[in-house]
């Protein structure tokens, strides 16, 4: 792991937590609050947190990474349901389903969108990466989830589709506070994604990283956090999802688990009913 902290280059320095709920609305099963918070000392970020109305002292809670879809304008308002492709929902739902979800913008989306390759220039010609700072920011979001007095802190579950599900393949590495995580069609390795149909995400835009591994390297970090990679077989992001798979049983993580399905870059009922049944079995007890 120190190899690739090398390769990341610096991290952004934490600040004192500070935060303040914005607004709340009644959603008939479950309260929406728009909180906001600082990940760095003039970064202001907003997050949507939907809170079931049936509560224990302590609840499970699921980070919900938004997708990309080349769309900067959307980010935590479609996996609340606000807007976008209803199949994005999941925030929504899982908090439907008995969970506190937890939706902020990553960087350049949404209430945060200023440019996102300048985002991504101006730490490189800086010797810094736009990873680390992503990786930070996802961090300080659970910092902040547990600063609530409703959350368990040992049950956060994470599930992202797309851009989301690449970070939820990277996530529990970075942070072992994730205790369960789902990956939704974005499983591709950098070897295979040399190619004009895919390219390289701009987050992930790592200098050097093929020299020191690959996604099943990034996975494998991790330490007691089962991981359900969701794929399909006609999706360039799920390119390979098989080959993944196997190389990461190989090198030794037994509690992951793929599941494949027909079709292209998708999160249909089927897939994310069974992906609720994944984090229900790992954090709703």
């Amino acid at each position: 792991m120190d190899d690739i902290y090398k390769l990341l280059k610096k991290f952004p320095e934490k600040v004192k937590l500070k935060s303040k709920i914005l607004e709340e609305v009644d959603c008939d099963t479950y309260v929406r609050q728009k909180v906001g918070y600082y990940v760095e000392k003039d970064d202001w970020v907003t997050a949507y947190v939907c809170i079931p109305k049936i509560l224990k002292e302590r609840n499970p809670v699921v980070y919900c990474h938004h997708q990309h879809a080349r769309n900067f304008a959307l980010g935590k308002s479609e996996v609340v349901g606000l807007s976008g492709d209803p199949d994005q929902a999941y925030a929504k739902e899982l908090a439907e389903r008995g969970y506190i979800t937890f939706s902020p913008d990553s960087v350049a989306f949404e209430e945060r969108e200023s440019g996102p390759f300048q985002a991504l220039a101006m730490r490189l010609v800086q010797g810094q990466t736009l990873m680390a700072k992503v990786i930070h920011d996802v961090q300080v979001g659970i910092d902040y989830l547990l600063t609530r007095e409703d959350v368990d802190t040992e049950r956060i579950g994470f599930i992202g589709h797309s851009y989301g599900g690449r970070m939820a393949l990277w996530m529990p590495t970075f942070d072992e506070r994730i205790k369960v995580s789902v990956s939704n069609c974005c499983c591709i390795p950098y070897r295979l994604s040399l190619t004009e149909d895919t390219g390289i995400q701009m987050e992930f835009c790592i200098p050097g990283i093929m020299e020191w591994g690959d996604i099943e390297d990034i996975v494998t970090a991790a330490k007691g956090c089962p991981l359900l990679i969701s794929a399909t077989t006609d999706d360039e992001w799920s390119r390979g999802a098989q080959e993944v798979f196997d190389n990461i049983k190989s090198k030794g993580k037994s509690d992951a688990e793929l599941k494949l399905y027909d079709g292209g870059h998708i999160f249909t009922k089927e897939m994310r009913d069974y992906a609720y049944t994944f984090l229900d079995k790992h954090i709703k007890v």
